[in-house]
């Protein structure tokens, strides 16, 4: 038996000018970056492999030097089909400079994108991302001038309007396990997510390209358990053997097994949430969860949800996931985040995403950004930094439920004592905004199709009703004119039942939790 173990020099031998490849990633997890910076020396030592296509679903990076900033040559990458760039901002600033074509689609139709290549159907036929930027009569998904063949089209089934995201030819998959025995298969003990190894591996092979695996061990053939197998052999053709360093578990963590399921953490270890404007705002989201359901939590403020609801000893209530395909436990923060402390079970991404896409989330909690008056937010573009959409579309469209959290207004200055909220210093960047800078949510589509909608503040809490931003709540200490409205471009709907937000949840200790979600 021929022996499929190589150098990581002779994997970026073997990637060919203008080739597409695609790398598992979610952060830094399931990324290869041993492969990755043995691609990045190559091409600075001999100008080559040029005019790349690179497709990555997730976020890939560590804001720094990891991940896709790898490949943040021009003459390196011609074209970038992505979900998220965001981790990676020096590939953003080759999107914003305009010196490489970029497309910026859901992370979740690119999740799904793989088992339509690998079953050489015509693409992902689906409703997400109708009346967003990725819409073709929006902006297509393009995410900079050169950009210009149109991989997103309208069609009409049934009487219906969709969406088909396109294929496209794929030649080389880089793919990542813990083991890999000497034939090629691969195990993902170690691994915090499964991520779309097996649906990338297929569609390459079955495209007639080559699919290179890195691993962190080597075992001898026939000894891996079968269903331990996420990928098996006959689709991988060569191995690497990374250093631990260029293997992370995470962004932020080498490994922790409570990230892997092997083993559970007590989660009374885990640092309580600084009292903040951010916590306040996990608590006044958290007390939108019901008992018995399953939820999503985002990045940045929503997941402080997780903190709460752990703090608040309501964790076991409910099940919260991540787009990553965790389920249970605690969902981890910043630089861990997509993975989950003592999860209950891990699957794959694209599964994860057909169970959301169907409607299967009781409710979603997303970070808020920029907002307009219709209710549209913006989470994907800010003048000159292009991150994209992640799961955002996904998600914020096909939840039963949606709830934005975040701060009212960028850099403000508060202070909270005794139950009530003061501005000592308005914030420099409104979020709140005549018009968003790109739609990330369309609010004219959720109220097409019913959505219920709330966005939280630690100033107050909106609704869409009727086509327009509503405000319900306004939080204790707040002036409604100088705090609020004076710090708005557009003056909201005002409900006639303007509440006051709970006292209690800006005090130093809550535990109203549990007792909320009792009553419903």
């Amino acid at each position: 038996m021929m022996s499929k173990v190589i150098a990581a020099e002779q994997a970026a031998a073997l990637i060919k000018d203008g080739d597409t490849v695609l790398w598992t990633t979610a952060g830094l997890a399931g990324f290869a970056e041993e492969v990755a910076i043995a691609l990045e020396n190559r091409f600075k030592e001999t100008g080559s492999p040029r005019n790349l296509t690179i497709a990555h679903d997730c976020g890939c990076g560590d804001m720094k030097t990891r991940g896709m900033s790898h490949f943040a040559y021009g003459g390196l990458i011609k074209r970038l089909i992505s979900g998220h760039i965001g981790q990676a901002p020096p590939m953003g600033q080759l999107i914003f400079e305009n010196k490489i074509e970029a497309y910026l689609m859901p992370q979740g139709v690119m999740a799904q994108m793989w088992r339509q290549i690998a079953g050489k159907k015509p693409g992902v036929i689906t409703k997400v991302g109708l009346g967003t930027y990725v819409d073709p009569r929006v902006e297509g998904a393009k995410a900079s001038t050169i950009t210009t063949e149109d991989l997103i089209k309208v069609i009409e089934i049934e009487g219906e309007e969709w969406l088909l995201y396109k294929t496209f030819p794929v030649n080389v998959a880089v793919i990542r396990g813990t083991t890999a025995d000497e034939k090629g298969n691969l195990t993902m003990e170690k691994e915090g997510l499964l991520l779309e190894a097996l649906p990338m591996a297929q569609a390459v092979k079955n495209r007639g390209g080559i699919v290179i695996a890195q691993v962190e061990y080597l075992a001898k053939a026939n000894t891996l358990h079968p269903k331990e197998v996420k990928v098996p052999g006959a689709l991988v053709d060569y191995i690497v053997i990374a250093k631990p360093e260029n293997h992370m578990q995470t962004a932020g963590t080498y490994y922790n097994p409570a990230i892997a399921g092997e083993s559970k953490m007590p989660l009374g270890n885990l640092p309580t949430m600084q009292f903040d404007a951010r916590k306040i705002i996990a608590r006044r989201a958290a007390m939108e969860l019901s008992p018995n359901t399953v939820i999503n939590l985002g990045i940045g403020v929503p997941d402080g949800i997780g903190s709460v609801a752990a703090e608040e000893g309501i964790s076991d209530l409910l099940t919260i996931t991540t787009e990553l395909g965790t389920y249970g436990g605690v969902p981890c923060s910043g630089p861990d985040f997509g993975t989950a402390y003592n999860a209950d079970a891990i699957i794959e991404h694209e599964a994860q995403f057909d169970f959301y896409d169907g409607g299967g989330l009781d409710a979603t909690f997303l970070g808020l950004a920029q907002t307009d008056a219709q209710g549209n937010l913006n989470v994907s573009k800010f003048g000159t930094k292009v991150v994209g959409a992640g799961g955002f579309i996904n998600i914020s469209q096909n939840s039963k439920k949606v709830v934005f959290c975040g701060t009212f207004a960028n850099g403000a200055e508060l202070s909270f004592v005794d139950g009530k909220v003061t501005v000592l210093k308005e914030g420099k960047t409104r979020k709140f905004v005549n018009k968003v800078d790109q739609i990330t949510f369309s609010g004219s589509y959720a109220q097409q199709t019913g959505l219920p909608v709330l966005y939280v503040t630690e100033r107050g809490v909106f609704t869409l009703e009727e086509g327009l931003l509503t405000l319900i709540e306004i939080a204790p200490g707040i002036d409604l004119e100088r705090d609020i409205l004076g710090a708005m471009d557009f003056k909201p709907r005002i409900s006639a039942n303007l509440t006051l937000m709970p006292t209690e949840i800006f005090q130093e200790k809550w535990g109203r939790l549990q007792q909320i979600m009792d009553t419903e």
